[in-house]
C-alpha cells in the first residue's frame, strides 16, 4: 500500500513529508477520561496500530510492550509513553546509550508508580538523547521527517504529536520538555521544581532536573493535571507580560511571536511590556554552568569507565570538572537573586510570555536545538508551558508561558485561555 493511501486509511494527511496531529478515535484526553472501558480498549488498539504503521519512519520508541493496569483509577486503560531515563518495571531503561542496551529497569520510578496506581497503561519507553544530553536520538519530527523533534525528550514529544499516545512523560534540565513541544506542535508542561519526585529518574543536574508532561492541548494538560490528584484551578483575569526587546530568535519566531501578542491584545488580553531580557540572558549562562558542574560530577565515574564512548557527555565531564566550586557558588547566588527579582515582577504581571524556542525545528538530526528560551525558567524553578502559536504553513512554533513558583493552575488555565483565542489554526 502506498504511503498516501495508508495515511488516508488512518484519517491523516501528508504534511511536508510529515504526519498531521490526528489521534485515536478518542480525540482528546478528555474523551479518554469520559469514555467507557470498551471505548478505552478500542482507543488503545488504535494507538498500537498507529505505532505499528508509523514508527518505522518516526522512531519515537525504544520498546513497545504495553503493561497491564495494576489498579482501577481515573486513568484506567489510558496509554502513555515514558522517557527512557525513567525507570519502569518489566521494561528496559537504556538511557539512550548503546552502552546500556538491554538494561532492564530496577522497578518503577515514583512518577510511574503514581500513574500506574491510577490505572494507566505504560505503552513502552520513548527515545531520549543519550543520558538526556546532546547526542541525538534517532527520532524524527512527525510534522516533517527531515527535521529534529528536539531533545532530550525526543520520543515523548514525537509520540504525542503523531497520535501514538494521548500523553507522555519527559524530563527537563534546561529545555528538554518545552523545546520539543514547540518543535512538534504539542503542549509541554514543566511544573515547579520539585513538584514531582525524581526518584527513579537518571539524574543530570540535581538543582535543575524537573519532570514534565506532554499532551496535545492545554485543555488536555489540565485534564491530566487534575487526574494526577492536583488541585482544580480556575480561569481568572490576569495581566500578561511580554518581553521587550526579544532575545536572539530567528525571524520566523520573532514574527509569529509579535503577531500572537497583537492577536491577544485584539481579543482583550492585557499585555504589558516587561524588560527582563538581560536577566534571562544571564540566567541562561548560569543555568548552563550549573548543569556542567553538577553533571560532570554525577557522571565522573561513568566517564572514568567508558571515556569517549559517552560521546558528547564525555566532553561535558571534561569541561565541567574545570569549573571551580567558587564559580559554581556564584552561579547559584545569581540564580537566587533573580528568583527574588522575578517574584516581584509576577506580582504585577502574573503570567509572562516568551517564545518557546529560538525558531522552528532545525533541519536534520545532528542537533536537538537551542535551549536558551527555556533554561532561565528551569533555573528559576517556575512552572512553564509551551503551546502552539498560529502559523501560516511551515513548521510549528511554540509560545511559552511562565508563572510564579507554585502557580501551576494559573499557568495552565492561562494557556487554555490563550489557546482558545488562537483557535484551531494554532
Amino acid at each position: 500500500m502506498r504511503r498516501r493511501e495508508l495515511l488516508s486509511l488512518l484519517g491523516l494527511t501528508a504534511a511536508r513529508k510529515g504526519i498531521s496531529a490526528v489521534t485515536s478515535p478518542l480525540q482528546s484526553l478528555g474523551d479518554w477520561l469520559r469514555a467507557d472501558a470498551a471505548s478505552r480498549k478500542h482507543g488503545l488498539e488504535a494507538c498500537l496500530d498507529r505505532i505499528r504503521q508509523m514508527d518505522a519512519s518516526i522512531h519515537a520508541w525504544v520498546q513497545v510492550q504495553p503493561q497491564p493496569s495494576i489498579a482501577a483509577g481515573q486513568l484506567s486503560g489510558i496509554p502513555l509513553g515514558v522517557k527512557d531515563i525513567i525507570e519502569a518495571e518489566n521494561l528496559v531503561t537504556e538511557y539512550g546509550s548503546p552502552i546500556y542496551r538491554g538494561r532492564q529497569s530496577t522497578g518503577d520510578a515514583a512518577i510511574v508508580k503514581k500513574i500506574r496506581s491510577l490505572g494507566a497503561i505504560v505503552m513502552g519507553k520513548t527515545q531520549t538523547a543519550a543520558f538526556a544530553y546532546r547526542t541525538p536520538a534517532p527520532t524524527r519530527n512527525p510534522r516533517n521527517l527531515e527535521h529534529t523533534p528536539g531533545g532530550s525528550s525526543s520520543g515523548s514529544a514525537a509520540a504525542v504529536a503523531a497520535g501514538m499516545v494521548p500523553f507522555a512523560l519527559g524530563t527537563q534540565t534546561l529545555g528538554s520538555v518545552l523545546r520539543p513541544a514547540s518543535y512538534c506542535g504539542v503542549t509541554g508542561f514543566k511544573p515547579s521544581y520539585g513538584w514531582f519526585s525524581t526518584d527513579g529518574v537518571l539524574p543530570f543536574a540535581k538543582s535543575l532536573d524537573t519532570l514534565g508532561l506532554f499532551t496535545n492541548t492545554p485543555a488536555d494538560m489540565i485534564e491530566l493535571w487534575e487526574s494526577l490528584g492536583n488541585a482544580r484551578g480556575r480561569d481568572e483575569d490576569f495581566a500578561v507580560g511580554s518581553l521587550d526587546p526579544l532575545p536572539e530568535v530567528e525571524p520566523e519566531m520573532a514574527k509569529a511571536f509579535q503577531s500572537a501578542i497583537s492577536w491577544l491584545r485584539g481579543h482583550g488580553i492585557s499585555v504589558q511590556t516587561v524588560r527582563i531580557t538581560e536577566m534571562l540572558d544571564k540566567l541562561k549562562e548560569e543555568a548552563s554552568l550549573v548543569m556542567f558542574y553538577e553533571g560532570a560530577r554525577f557522571h565522573k565515574q561513568r566517564f572514568e569507565q567508558y571515556g569517549d564512548q559517552l560521546k558528547d557527555l564525555a566532553d561535558l565531564v571534561r569541561e565541567g570538572l574545570q569549573i571551580s566550586d567558587k564559580r559554581y557558588q556564584e552561579a547559584l547566588s545569581l540564580i537566587a537573586q533573580s528568583k527574588q527579582q522575578i517574584s516581584s515582577l509576577f506580582k504585577t504581571t502574573p503570567v509572562i510570555l516568551t517564545p518557546a524556542a529560538t525558531g522552528p525545528a532545525p533541519l536534520g538530526l545532528a542537533s536537538t536545538g537551542d535551549s536558551r528560551m527555556n533554561s532561565p525558567w528551569t533555573a528559576l524553578g517556575t512552572p512553564a508551558i509551551s503551546i502552539p502559536m498560529p502559523v501560516s504553513g511551515g513548521l510549528p512554533l511554540g509560545l511559552q508561558l511562565a508563572a510564579e513558583q507554585g502557580q501551576e493552575e494559573r499557568v495552565l488555565h492561562a494557556a487554555k485561555r490563550l489557546a482558545a483565542i488562537f483557535g484551531p489554526s494554532a
